[in-house]
């Protein structure tokens, strides 16, 4: 309840700096959009650990994949790299969430932190925004006999965009601004 609270008043928010005039992004209308792409973020960091946890059950991970798949443009791919192999494989969301799920480790953990813009939106064409924000990923598994068995960091940039949309609430068209999360990509895996 709180988050669609929190949700309807970014989606409000949004909708006041909207309706201030043309696509420029003023300072007030940026800073807005980059607390709600880093929000997003740290959502996609909470349901990477809730779908990599052995003990979360298949049904809820089921329904938090479906809630991370929300979070991303269509088309959208996620780098996955290894110590052990020198390239980086990209899936599209769905089949990396649910080949996260099937990871042959007893217990998985997985932290995102130092979760910061690397690049400034910058204006498209189309009208659209786009900007890459930096997250560090450390990923560790764990077999019950062994303990960990293997762990890396992981540094990967994530791409933003940003894209006017228009809701009805009230009976009132509002246009806001929406912030969807594009390709992850890997920049570089270390012990």
């Amino acid at each position: 309840m709180k988050r669609t609270m929190v949700f309807v008043g970014l989606i409000l928010f949004s909708a006041t700096l909207f309706s201030q005039g043309n696509d420029d992004l003023s300072p007030q209308r940026k800073q807005a959009i980059d607390s709600l792409a880093l929000e997003k973020v740290r959502d996609l960091s909470k349901y990477i650990s809730i779908i990599g946890n052995k003990d979360t059950q298949w049904s809820e991970a089921q329904r938090v994949i479906e809630r991370a798949i929300e979070l991303f443009m269509p088309g959208s791919e996620m780098g996955v790299s290894s110590l052990s192999k020198p390239e980086v494989h990209y899936y599209k969301v769905r089949e990396y969430f649910d080949r996260l799920m099937q990871l042959n480790y007893d217990r998985v953990v997985i932290d995102w932190y130092k979760i910061q813009y690397v690049s400034d939106l910058e204006r498209q064409p189309d009208g659209t925004y786009v900007g890459v924000i930096t997250v560090f990923q450390r990923f560790q598994g764990y077999d019950k006999e062994k303990g960990l068995v293997y762990e890396d960091t992981t540094k990967k940039d994530i791409t933003v965009y940003v894209k006017r949309k228009e809701t009805q609430i009230g009976g009132r068209m509002i246009g806001f601004w929406d912030v969807l999360l594009g390709d992850i990509r890997v920049k570089e895996t270390s012990k």
